[in-house]
Order: C-alpha cells, then structure tokens, then sequence
C-alpha cells in the first residue's frame, strides 16, 4: 500500500475526486482518504508518479 500526505483535500467532493481520478487509471485500486489527517492510501498496480499525477491533476498537492 502506498501513502501520500495531500494538502487541500476539505470535504467528500474532495475525498471523491481523489479517489476517482486513481480509479479510472487502475479501477481495481483501494483508496482510502483521511480527510482530517491529509492522507491518501492507495493499493493497486499504480506507480507512485502515476498516483501523484492523478491528485495534483485534480489540483491537489502531494507532499
């Protein structure tokens, strides 16, 4: 499972388009979002670099 620490994400409009934007590359990908904590947890096939382009893609930052 990789983890990334994620500034901006504030609500389930957040939450949802994080998640979408990682499955439509890997529809097989586990996601998790803490929102209070800043953190996506993502399992499935995707690189890191690939991950990280999909969040800030939705305008995110990845730390």
């Amino acid at each position: 499972m990789q983890t990334f620490n994620v500034e901006g994400m504030t609500c389930a409009h957040c939450e949802r388009a994080v998640i979408n934007a990682i499955q439509v590359r890997d529809a097989d990908a586990r996601v998790e979002v803490d929102l209070g904590a800043g953190v996506v947890r993502v399992d499935g096939r995707l690189d890191d670099t690939t991950i990280r382009e999909a969040i800030e893609e939705e305008g995110y930052q990845v730390r």
